[in-house]
């Protein structure tokens, strides 16, 4: 099958037959007004000016593109990390919410609100609504409170209000069906920073290109670095905003592998895990069709991943459209391997990885010896907020 040079969405936000604009009527003119805006933000160059200049001076921008030489030694490839980890508030996840923000003073809108699991979308919407002076609601679930603690503080340290979401499986689906219902209420003066590649169009294709900076700049790098494209990409796989930052630029490189790595949690089993492509199957849910964690009767399922950015029923269309072609492969991996992957990159290379990372690491190593020449792993996030989860999990106590 011809591997595609790009991945673009028809009018109504299909690649092939997912995504959409599942959503009640009251929304639809807010999505379609966001679609225009966004359409000529991204040809208007005062804009883009604008979003590099932040990009650059406030958020940190090029990442480093690391060589990893005794991870290279341990797995006998050469490792390259693409350091979103050294951005500031931590993560990728600055890259998407400043654009969101940009585009929403553009609107006119004032007032703008997230939804988040691990925390860091967050934390980067908080950031945003700070530096441009906007009012920040941001909806999480209580179980992601308790153990992304460190998180909350933060949000609400900028000047967000956290809302905490006690119903349902209190994590990330829980969190983004609330903050649905505020835009629903409150479309005209708010618009909602959606944190991933997933909901109703146009949300996964503005996520997608603030997100593909990653990638166009791995690109560059790398060719730097070893005067050829790499052999192999890894990224973690949530709703799937890191993924396709590296993934998307390199569609057209066909010598170019890609791999997604899902929250395999406890292992097998509806409810034990996140892994969409492991035991999902066709539906609709937050306002796209998607491959979704669902029982026989279409109900939602529980889900658990020790990260709770991983967390999630189901994932971005675009990739299932990508793997449906051919040109992306998934994979899971379990807790124990993400928390081996997390303490061994921590003593190999000095950098404590997000668990989410943490995730895709596990996957280098699990295919250690066995790798390609050359390797690029997203290192999406910092491990700082996961410290304390990561050392309950232990056992341990922080003194």
């Amino acid at each position: 099958m011809a591997r595609p040079q790009q991945s673009t969405p028809d009018e109504r936000g299909h690649f092939g037959p997912y995504g959409g604009m599942f959503v009640p009527e009251t929304l639809m003119p807010a999505l379609l007004e966001l679609g225009r805006e966004f359409q000529a933000a991204r040809q208007d160059p005062a804009f883009r000016d604008e979003l590099d200049g932040y990009l650059a001076e406030y958020a940190g921008r090029p990442t480093p593109l690391y060589f990893a030489a005794r991870l290279s030694e341990v797995v006998e490839s050469r490792v390259y990390l693409k350091r979103e980890d050294l951005l500031h508030t931590g993560a990728h996840k600055i890259n998407n919410t400043l654009g969101q923000a940009l585009l929403a003073r553009r609107m006119g809108k004032k007032r703008i609100i997230a939804e988040t699991g691990a925390g860091q979308h967050g934390v980067a919407t908080a950031t945003a609504a700070a530096v441009f002076g906007m009012e920040c609601v941001v909806y999480m679930g209580s179980e992601d409170m308790e153990r992304q603690a460190l998180n909350v503080f933060r949000m609400r340290q900028l000047g967000a209000e956290v809302r905490e979401v006690t119903h349902g499986s209190r994590t990330l689906k829980d969190a983004i069906t609330e903050a649905m219902r505020d835009y629903v209420t409150n479309v005209r003066t708010t618009n909602y920073v959606l944190g991933s590649i997933l909901g109703p169009h146009p949300y996964p294709l503005i996520v997608r290109e603030f997100q593909s900076v990653i990638g166009r700049e791995a690109r560059e790098q790398i060719v730097a670095r070893e005067r050829r494209q790499p052999d192999l990409l890894l990224a973690c796989v949530g709703g799937g905003s890191n993924s396709i930052g590296l993934f998307h630029p390199f569609l057209g490189d066909e010598s170019v592998d890609m791999l997604g790595v899902e929250a395999g949690g406890l292992g097998d089993g509806l409810g034990r895990h996140a892994a969409r492509f492991l035991g999902g199957t066709l539906g609709v849910l937050h306002g796209d069709r998607t491959l979704v964690l669902q029982d026989a009767s279409g109900q939602i399922a529980r889900t658990h991943s020790i990260s709770a950015g991983l967390d999630y029923a189901a994932v971005g269309p675009e990739l299932v459209h990508l793997r449906d072609q051919g040109r992306v492969r998934f994979t899971t991996v379990s807790d124990d391997e993400a928390l081996d992957a997390f303490s061994r990159l921590s003593k190999l290379e000095g950098i404590i990885p997000a668990l989410e990372s943490a995730h895709a690491v596990a996957q280098l190593l699990k295919m250690a010896g066995e790798l390609p020449e050359i390797v690029i792993i997203n290192l999406s996030g910092r491990g700082d907020k996961d410290v304390q989860a990561v050392a309950k999990h232990l056992g341990e106590e922080l003194h």
